[in-house]
């Protein structure tokens, strides 16, 4: 099917990608809590798996990729309660919100979007056989958790020891627990509490721990084992370990076969977070910045690696971005199809095959660029659009994306009577004017560029 070698956080190293059914791909996601807008960061882990979800297909495989949505859990209370309205009510909004930001970005939707509150049946199924296998008590408190020392695996994803962790941020020390490493797989209901997060079961009305969420819908939108699962690096430990912990103790087998972490978002060298405060949000960004440019930003890094983000890097991608399409503004295709044994082609798999690695294959697009700056070689052109397309980038007409938001401060009619004037003081020898017109463009963020045919293109600076 393919060459497709993958990173595999659980073995610590590059795997060859063998999925369980031929053909197929199970792929799970941990997706938003949605209480706020997303950030950069969250843009950058659903752009990390649009891609490789887009790869994926490309390579010829049937794909069934679920990213869920956490619509309850302690944020999504407080904030609701704050806001004076019901928790459904503040989860789809931030849910379509979402959805907004995630078109703009070009990312792809899921094949399976489930949602938390419609699986809650399926977390007591599976916290009933934990806790018929010993691997889960109640507590004092009401709250039923997980007995972590239980489970002889647990520390296998993150490389943690037992004996090693201590309780932390990210640990609750709570008095109903055994020991503090464990976690909570139901919680009591607080009298405070909204009647729409109490749901019943066998130890009295609560609501799911986050952990217990992702089990269940893995389970029951891909079955008991998967290829593969992904989320952002902070979800190692302790989320996707704990997911381990549950299901693996439920069920007796692994739950899934490769485990993909993409690096984090950056800002003067600290992680972008709400809890730090040093977050953008993909709205705001795109209200300076051209979606597409915030797309291929992204993924000029290779999907672990830590992405720094600035103003500075966003003109950067803006700039490269728009050296690709203006390559193109003029440039035919032969209208064959994408020929994966030409060399280029061949270059651009490898680096796809090799764990996601967008930046080389990127590369092989500014490659393309320059032989079609040079020759105009409708076979370049042919390749360098259908290449980018595989990874969501040159869909858009060379002069749609040059001109964009050029016309903010001059309409595109005062434009092309500059340019007119322009022609005419050239055909006239009046130089200086000439100069001056295109000088004055310029000045208004409007770049004129002459072509061998005489014609006069222009975009924006």
């Amino acid at each position: 099917m393919s060459n497709l070698k993958i990173y595999n956080t659980l073995a610590r190293e590059k795997q060859a990608f063998v999925p369980i059914e031929p053909g197929k791909v199970g792929m799970y996601v941990c997706g938003m809590t949605v209480y706020d807008y997303c950030h950069v960061g969250h843009g950058r882990m659903m752009m990390a798996f649009d891609v490789i979800y887009r790869w994926l297909k490309a390579s010829g495989y049937d794909v069934r990729y679920v990213r869920n949505v956490t619509d309850i859990d302690d944020k999504i209370i407080r904030r609701a309660v704050e806001n004076n309205e019901s928790i459904h009510a503040l989860t789809a909004r931030f849910e379509r919100y979402m959805d907004e930001d995630t078109s703009a970005l070009g990312i792809l939707p899921p094949t399976v979007v489930p949602h938390a509150t419609e699986y809650v049946p399926q977390m007591l199924s599976i916290i009933e056989q934990l806790e018929a296998k010993g691997l889960a008590y109640q507590g004092e408190d009401g709250d039923v958790n997980y007995a972590v020392r239980g489970f002889e695996g647990y520390g296998k994803l993150s490389g943690k020891s037992l004996d090693d962790l201590r309780a932390g941020e990210r640990v609750d020390i709570n008095a109903g627990k055994r020991d503090p490493l464990d976690f909570v797989l139901w919680k009591a209901s607080k009298e405070s509490e909204p009647a729409e997060v109490k749901w019943q079961s066998k130890w009295g009305n609560g609501r799911p721990g986050w952990h217990i969420e992702c089990s269940a819908m893995s389970c029951a939108t891909l079955g008991e084992q998967f290829d593969i699962h992904g989320g952002g690096a902070d979800l190692q430990f302790p989320h996707h370990e704990n997911e381990i912990a549950q299901s693996e103790g439920a069920f007796g087998h692994p739950m899934a076969n490769y485990w993909l972490h993409n690096g984090f978002v950056r800002v003067d060298g600290e992680k972008m977070s709400k809890s730090l405060g040093n977050f953008f949000t993909i709205r705001d960004v795109l209200k300076v910045f051209d979606a597409e440019v915030v797309r291929f930003f992204i993924l000029r890094a290779h999907y672990r690696s830590p992405l720094n983000y600035s103003d500075a890097h966003l003109q950067d991608a803006r700039g490269a971005l728009t050296r690709l399409y203006t390559a193109l503004d003029g440039a035919v295709g032969d209208g064959q199809p994408l020929d994966w044994n030409e060399e280029n082609a061949k270059k651009f798999a490898e680096a796809m095959d090799d764990d996601f690695n967008t930046p080389v294959a990127v590369s092989v697009l500014f490659d393309l660029a320059s032989e079609v700056n040079k020759s105009g070689s409708p076979v370049a052109v042919r390749q360098l659009k259908g290449l980018a397309g595989i990874i969501g980038l040159l869909e858009r007409s060379p002069q749609e994306f040059l001109q964009a938001g050029a016309t903010d401060a001059i309409g595109v009619a005062i434009i092309l009577e500059a340019i007119a004037a322009r022609a005419a003081a050239k055909k006239a020898r009046d130089f200086a004017q000439s100069d001056k017109i295109r000088a004055d463009l310029l000045a208004q963020g409007i770049v004129l560029e002459d072509k061998p045919d005489g014609t006069t293109n222009w975009r924006r600076a």
